[in-house]
């Protein structure tokens, strides 16, 4: 390992979220990281499109952490769903829930999921992109009803936890990082710490 890699290596690591998806997922490398909460104001831009909404506020995020800790390595990351170009976000209630499901039943939804690195002291930052698409059953409305009184997804972007019960909800998931639909993309958040100078596995 070379000197500002091993600098790198005992920089605090820091999530900037307060996703339990995302904190879950990361703690399945084996890191010792905190949380810190971003304060940044996640409404869509005029005529923003999904996915540049997902790159933008990824960034956002992991540099409203980096502000406040400069010397740690901090990951930011935001999801946005697709539905043939408008974005679908949380939808905090189980009536916009019931409505994003019907707007997608039969629909081939893409989920990008955006991740950011960021290191003031280093200089370090990077963002990378995992889109997933996401293809849905034509559900009904019982369907649609009974799975969100069953799960309640009404933190996650489209309405669906394909970790849990949502996955019957589908017909296909395609993507090359597995974990990105559940909110971090950790094949490449591996990718980007490494080059960030951690030493993972």
């Amino acid at each position: 390992m070379t000197a500002s890699a091993a600098q790198s290596a005992v920089r605090p690591l820091i999530l900037g979220s307060t996703s339990r998806y995302r904190r879950d997922l990361l703690t399945r490398l084996n890191l010792p990281f905190e949380v810190a909460a971003p304060q940044v104001d996640e409404t869509p831009q005029p005529g923003e499109a999904p996915r540049a909404l997902a790159e933008r506020l990824a960034l956002a995020k992991a540099r409203d952490v980096a502000a406040r800790f400069p010397n740690a390595l901090v990951i930011g990351s935001d999801q946005v769903a697709d539905l043939h170009g408008q974005p679908l976000g949380k939808p905090g209630t189980h009536e916009r829930a019931t409505e994003q499901l019907r707007q997608m039943r039969g629909q081939t939804v893409v989920f990008h999921t955006a991740l950011a690195v960021v290191c003031l002291a280093t200089g370090f930052e990077q963002a990378d992109m995992a889109p997933v698409n996401v293809r849905f059953r034509d559900l009904n409305d019982d369907e649609i009803e009974r799975y969100l009184r069953a799960e309640q997804p009404y933190d996650c972007a489209g309405s669906a936890k394909s970790e849990g019960l949502g996955i019957a909800l589908l017909d296909a998931i395609d993507s090359d990082d597995p974990t990105a639909l559940i909110g971090l993309p950790l094949i490449r958040t591996a990718r980007l710490l490494r080059n960030a100078g951690l030493t993972l596995p």
